[in-house]
């Protein structure tokens, strides 16, 4: 699974298409910082003129509180502190972090346990994590024993409390992290009366109402090649009120032996995935959903993914596999709906 919290990769990128300003309605505003060790970029019409310093510390404030409750690398973060928190015993959790968490388990439950949270030790054994890697790959005792200390179904959240089951259970949420962020701006935005942004967090967005030109935002899903950073567009889509995240294994791999692997973990067998799915793109109504859903296409067989995209309601997605040198694309009913 896509467990990185730290140095994401962009899979999407901007594409934004300026109008003349005498056809503009609104003042357009541009924010960018840096969050979660990746890029956020905050574009939004409003009626009257803003101040882009006091909305800057706005958005940092609301990125500042999902590091805090989200972040792998600060030991005083919420979940940190469970990590450390003795199995068996409840932790009582904030109210932001239970949401977070049931959104959590909605995914896990969709996908029968393509996406984990807890993954983290096989995430860490394969060297994607926080430790470094070693020079040999891991023999299978040392899988078996990382998938010993996994497993999301033996976590409980009940009564604004999360309690492990098993020892060495640990949650890394990096995979819906940025999407969670993405999600707060935009009901920053929105409870501002806000209507028409486009927000984007180390390539997850969401995008509401319409640009300059009074037309949907358009955003570029990256050509997925593993040679560079810049491989240009491979889709453009709409968004109107929807959010879109991409997950891949073009960019964090190694080869060893001649042979490529991704920082894409099966939580069901502890080994890197091998379905030939570079790139796997979810739509839907927020960026946590998409997220979440999109790092569960990758490790996912691709019809059962599909499947499963196309029994739930204002979700869609895009799946491209490798065949050669050639890709080929796996839609959804309705993804057609948002391509230009």
């Amino acid at each position: 699974m896509r467990i990185k919290f730290l140095l994401p990769v962009l899979f999407l990128i901007f594409f934004f298409p300026f109008s003349d300003p005498a056809r503009a309605s609104g003042h357009l505003t541009v924010l960018s910082g840096r969050t979660m060790g990746t890029f956020y970029t905050v574009k939004f019409i409003s009626r009257k003129k803003e101040s882009p310093d006091l909305w800057k510390r706005k958005i940092d404030i609301c990125l500042k509180e999902v590091n805090a409750r989200l972040s792998m690398y600060d030991p005083k973060s919420e979940i940190s502190r469970f990590n450390r928190h003795p199995a068996h015993e409840p932790f009582k959790i904030s109210r932001d972090f239970s949401e977070v968490l049931t959104r959590s388990r909605q995914i896990y439950d969709l996908s029968s346990g393509a996406w984990d949270g807890t993954v983290k030790p096989l995430v860490d054994l394969w060297g994607f994590g926080t430790r470094d890697r070693a020079d040999d790959l891991p023999t299978p005792e040392a899988v078996s024993k990382a998938l010993e200390q996994t497993g999301f179904n033996k976590l409980i959240l009940k009564n604004q409390t999360l309690t492990a089951t098993a020892p060495h259970i640990t949650l890394d949420l990096g995979s819906i992290a940025k999407g969670y962020g993405v999600d707060i701006l935009a009901r920053l935005l929105k409870s501002s009366g806000i209507e028409n942004f486009l927000v984007e967090v180390g390539g997850e967005l969401s995008g509401s109402g319409k640009n300059k030109k009074g037309k949907p935002w358009a955003v570029g899903i990256s050509r997925p090649e593993k040679k560079g950073p810049a491989q240009g567009l491979y889709e453009i889509i709409s968004l109107d009120n929807m959010a879109i995240a991409t997950s891949g294994n073009y960019r964090n791999f190694f080869v060893k032996d001649g042979k490529s692997y991704s920082h894409i973990i099966d939580p069901k067998t502890g080994y890197p995935v091998e379905n030939r799915v570079v790139s796997a793109s979810v739509i839907a109504p927020d960026c946590t959903f998409a997220d979440g859903l999109a790092t569960a296409l990758m490790v996912m067989e691709v019809d059962r993914g599909i499947e499963m995209i196309n029994h739930i309601d204002q979700v869609e997605c895009l799946i491209i596999k490798k065949q050669g040198e050639a890709f080929v694309n796996l839609r959804s009913d309705g993804f057609r709906n948002f391509e230009q």
